[in-house]
């Protein structure tokens, strides 16, 4: 798969496309990706997914959006899917001024757009006018054709990567996994700590996260962790670690590896979240904060075995 920065350094012939933030990649987008792939495969044309960075929202509206993926994992996740190029386009406030028609020339000029696959409530250019019916028009014009892939929908309501956000961001780790239709993961450098962990006989990694990403509420979670190839249970604590540092103001991201025992410090790892256990609290003594410790393993490994 080939990953392009920009329209500008793309040149492809009789793609086929589909455009969207795609934050998370989650069931609902793979609907529309799988169906690319297949259609695009079976016409022995490239199927093509062409998102954005940052969210163009955080451009409109200037409010902080955290995302599920971030666009390297975002990449990775579609290249899963079998596409066979991705455009990651930098969203500026001069692109969110363009018209449909303008963008679409562009789109057609790059990439050859023979056919486009957009989402129920897609549209794109300035105002968002160019909705399926105007690319449709726009489509008879310059020689691609229009389909619009139907939402999925479960019994919760339509699957969106804004939903998922809101249930990331309040610890409904298990629901956001049944819509995103894997764990939701952070992952990062693994960096030094205080060595507090080490001190009472629980040495944790300290994951240095993508500070742009959803972060859970600060508690302790069941996790899977991974090193390369490589596959451990965690009890993980996001927060401040009150017993210790309550004056911190940006939560750490620490994961205990079970039954592991050695240093990894400057290696990825990353974290699939697939239950909460309990709020982040602040103990009395060092005796009752391994205690609890004990406990949350003894989940931990009763939650994944």
């Amino acid at each position: 798969m080939r990953h392009y920065h920009s329209l500008e350094e793309t040149s492809l012939q009789n793609s086929w496309l589909t455009v969207g933030v795609f934050d998370g990649v989650h069931r609902g987008h793979r609907e529309i990706i799988r169906k690319l792939v297949n259609e695009a495969h079976a016409n022995q044309s490239p199927a093509v997914v062409l998102t954005f960075d940052p969210h163009p929202a955080v451009v409109l509206t200037g409010k902080e959006i955290r995302c599920l993926t971030t666009p390297d994992e975002r990449v990775d996740l579609l290249a899963a899917l079998g596409v066979d190029a991705v455009i990651t386009q930098r969203f500026t406030a001069d692109l969110s001024t363009a018209t449909a028609h303008e963008y679409m020339s562009r789109l057609k000029e790059t990439l050859g757009l023979r056919r486009l696959l957009i989402g129920y409530d897609f549209a794109l250019g300035k105002g968002r006018e160019g909705n399926a019916a105007r690319l449709t028009e726009i489509g008879l014009e310059m020689g691609y054709t229009v389909e619009v892939v139907p939402a999925l929908s479960d019994e919760s309501g339509v699957v969106s990567s804004t939903e998922i956000r809101k249930l990331v961001s309040t610890g409904n780790i298990g629901e956001a996994a049944k819509l995103l239709g894997y764990g939701y993961r952070l992952g990062g450098e693994v960096i030094h700590g205080a060595g507090r962990g080490k001190s009472i006989n629980f040495p944790t990694a300290n994951v240095d996260y993508p500070k742009g990403k959803v972060i859970p509420p600060n508690g302790i979670y069941a996790c899977w962790a991974y090193l390369g190839n490589e596959k451990f249970m965690a009890a993980t604590n996001i927060g401040l670690n009150p017993t210790f540092t309550p004056e911190r103001e940006i939560p750490s991201l620490e994961a205990y590896l079970l039954d592991f025992d050695r240093e990894i410090y400057g290696e990825i790892l990353q974290l699939e979240f697939v239950a909460r256990l309990r709020d982040e609290l602040k103990y009395s003594s060092v005796d009752a904060l391994i205690a609890q410790i004990h406990d949350d393993v003894v989940k931990t490994r009763k939650i994944l075995s």
